[in-house]
């Protein structure tokens, strides 16, 4: 596995409209591999997750099977002529192999938290997103035990809204957009909501296995549109 980091030229063009589309950045990001087929169903899986820091400093992390090559990305939207280049790839199963239970970690995440409702009796169920931060919080708290971790929780004395404001847990930059989305059968285009929000916090690591799996596979849906790529940093 690789964990690649890109970081975008804000004032070209390029750029821009790559930031502005999830549809557009993700054939971008999958142009990156040239082993991997579009038409090749149950492909490895590709990971990505847009970061962004300052308005100068906007940051494309990508989790993948393969090492990439985005000199296309650096040519419209980074910095063709900067002599270091403007992505770094490293290995990234060495740190994978090194997660033990008990670590504690700094990590953040950007999802799609939905869930399935039935409006009425008889009818089938439908996905939608959770749309407030405690909602979308406790949809990120269901997922610890099979994610292969436990959000640290706050003492006592540290929470300002008990029952609340329990766990070291940011959610932050919900974003909510829609794009058309063409069905394969039909060749209809259907206009499709996506609701994505970031969590920042702290973990410890409970499963190393299930981690590891959370890491590399995401977390939710809407993973092809820079959903699901969790990834950890030493705590301070």
């Amino acid at each position: 596995m690789y964990m690649t980091r890109f970081r975008f030229n804000t004032h070209r063009p390029g750029a821009r409209k790559l930031l502005s589309s999830p549809q557009v950045l993700h054939a971008a990001v999958m142009g990156g591999f040239p082993g991997l087929l579009p038409s090749a169903p149950g492909g490895p899986r590709v990971l990505w997750r847009v970061d962004r820091n300052a308005r100068a400093e906007v940051f494309l992390y990508v989790v993948s099977p393969d090492r990439p090559d985005l000199t296309h990305m650096v040519e419209q939207a980074g910095w063709p002529a900067a002599p270091e280049g403007t992505w770094r790839t490293h290995d990234y199963t060495d740190f994978l192999k090194r997660l033990e239970a008990g670590q504690t970690w700094a990590f953040r995440l950007t999802a799609n938290p939905t869930h399935s409702i039935r409006r009425r009796d008889g009818e089938p169920t439908k996905v939608t997103a959770h749309v407030t931060p405690r909602h979308q919080a406790g949809w990120l708290l269901q997922r610890q035990e099979t994610g292969g971790f436990q959000i640290v929780r706050k003492p006592p004395e540290q929470q300002r809204i008990p029952g609340e404001d329990e766990y070291e847990l940011l959610v932050h930059g919900r974003d909510t957009r829609a794009f058309d989305k063409r069905e394969n059968a039909t060749g209809r285009r259907n206009r499709v909501p996506l609701v994505k929000a970031t969590f920042d916090g702290r973990l410890t690591v409970t499963d190393p296995e299930a981690l590891r799996r959370t890491l590399c596979l995401g977390l939710g849906r809407a993973k092809a549109y820079g959903c699901g790529l969790m990834t950890l940093a030493p705590v301070g």
